[in-house]
Parts: structure tokens; sequence; C-alpha cells
């Protein structure tokens, strides 16, 4: 089990939830649990989330794993140049 810290608008989608718990081994399981279980978070994870998971962010590895009690939180996209 995993505990998923989330950002104001994605709270918002959870139905005010800042924490969820999700059953997932890494993030394309994770995204797809959170898109069945809060379909308010889908349009956000198709824009972008970027995934920390103990303190490294992750922007395009969904096929990352994550480990058994890991720290996950998701965070808006910062576009850089």
């Amino acid at each position: 089990m995993v505990n998923v810290v989330l950002w104001g608008a994605l709270s918002a989608a959870a139905g005010g939830a800042k924490t969820v718990d999700v059953e997932a081994h890494d993030i394309r399981d994770m995204f797809g649990k959170l898109a069945a279980e809060y379909p308010g978070i889908k349009p956000h994870i198709e824009r972008g989330i970027a995934v920390s998971i103990n303190g490294r962010i992750f922007r395009d590895s969904w096929d990352e794993k994550i480990p058994e009690n890991a720290e996950v939180y998701l965070l808006p996209r910062i576009a850089g140049g």
C-alpha cells in the first residue's frame, strides 16, 4: 500500500482528500488506480504530473517501481527552459 500526497487541484478532484492510499507497484499502476477511483484526476494525469518517490522526482518514467511504504507526492509539472 502506498500513501499518496495530493496537491490542491488533485485534492479537490479526490473529494478534498489531502492523501489517498493506493495499492500500486509502479507509477503507471498508481495513475490507473487513481483515475479509476477519482475520475476528476484523469485530466490532470493526461496533462502531466510529476511524481516524487522518496524525494526523487519522476516526470515521464511511468514504469518506475514504487517501494512498499514509500513517501509519494504528486506535483504539478513545471516547465523549464
